[in-house]
């Protein structure tokens, strides 16, 4: 599996965990949308853990519907301890199979993040952020169960200058019609339904607010913005940035973002949300375009359009992450500088982008 990644990326990440790694020696991990961009993530480096650092190895059960993975996703290839099961989240699953089987900690992370497919299947983005919530979070208290929910940066909807850097404390700016409203409000209501547990079940829940994650892996069907641009360079065709181009965003790179989401599975205040990202530097469209054209030493082509019917309006003007929660709590400090993150993408995708899509 490790060819849709790289393992410098994982032994990074594995080395900047450094002892938090202890707290999954031993135990049993089960890991929703398993089988997607932050999942396969979550897979090598619980293996590479059990290979080069666990005292005694953990054990992974991978769970996923394929609904965007496809089924060449259900190929996991044969890592030991990790289990594979295809299953949908919004029905019950029967857990544990026998004593030996309990859960000590869930990893909720199915979800349909990219607007293109939660444009497609927005019934479906509510059922698995609502309805697989519960199902997870009643699987969790079966098993007393430390419980991670991941919710979204898009919470927050469209915040006002004043609440950017955004901390966790935002109530948020978000529509509850629209094209949009379907992913930023059923992972409302997924927050909400780990608050309920925590507060009147007593289960240990997190939530995890991820901030424009982008690395090796992203499938280039994804539509987001960094494979996006990814296909196009590798197809030799002009960039197309939606809308005016003045909409910013941070970006996170995989290594810093995945050591930040262990440290909350690991680590987090029970009852708590993190925003997990990199705060700098808040940059438009148009600067990504600037920043794709140093990674890759040459000029870049690039048109300014409206945005596609596939693509849902409403998209917010700023999104940045105010992270001193996290790095204050659970020691959380992204190190990947945006250039050398972009850098280590292009390189990926131009040995694995078809350029077609």
């Amino acid at each position: 599996m490790t060819e849709f990644l790289l393992k410098t990326d994982i032994q990074e990440i594995a080395a900047a965990l450094g002892d938090k790694a202890s707290a999954f020696a031993g135990k049993t991990i089960m890991l929703t949308g398993g089988r997607g961009f932050l999942g396969r993530y979550f897979t090598e480096v619980f293996a590479h853990l059990n290979a080069t650092v666990l005292d005694e190895p953990c054990k992974l059960v991978v769970l996923d519907n394929l609904i965007t993975a496809g089924e060449a996703g259900a190929t996991v290839g044969q890592i030991e301890n990790v289990t594979f099961i295809k299953h949908d989240v919004i029905q019950p699953l029967d857990w544990p199979r026998d004593k030996n089987d309990k859960i000590d900690f869930i990893i909720h992370a199915a979800g349909i993040a990219s607007p293109f497919y939660y444009r497609k299947y927005p019934l479906e983005t509510l059922d698995v952020a609502i309805i697989g919530t519960k199902n997870m979070l009643a699987l969790a208290q079966k098993n007393q169960a430390r419980f991670t929910f991941f919710s979204s940066s898009e919470i927050y909807g469209d915040p006002d200058a004043k609440h950017v850097p955004t901390p966790e404390s935002y109530r948020g700016n978000v529509a509850a019609q629209g094209p949009r409203a379907c992913y930023d409000e059923s992972k409302r209501v997924g927050e909400t339904l780990c608050y309920i547990f925590h507060e009147n079940h007593g289960l240990a829940t997190n939530t995890i607010r991820p901030f424009n994650v982008f690395g090796p892996g992203m499938q280039e069907t994804d539509y987001r913005v960094m494979p996006n641009f990814a296909n196009r360079i590798k197809g030799g065709r002009p960039l197309n940035v939606y809308g005016s181009g003045g909409q910013t965003r941070t970006f996170c790179y995989i290594t810093d973002a995945i050591n930040g989401f262990l440290r909350v599975i690991a680590t987090g205040v029970p009852g708590e949300a993190y925003n997990i990202g990199n705060p700098k530097p808040e940059i438009s469209m148009v600067e990504l375009v600037q920043s794709m054209e140093t990674a890759t030493g040459g000029k870049l082509n690039y048109n300014i359009i409206e945005y596609p019917d596939s693509y849902p309006a409403d998209e917010p003007l700023r999104r940045c992450p105010d992270i001193t929660k996290a790095r204050h709590q659970i020691g959380f400090q992204p190190t990947v500088k945006l250039d050398d993150g972009i850098k280590r993408f292009l390189d990926w995708t131009d040995k694995t982008y078809t350029g077609d899509a």
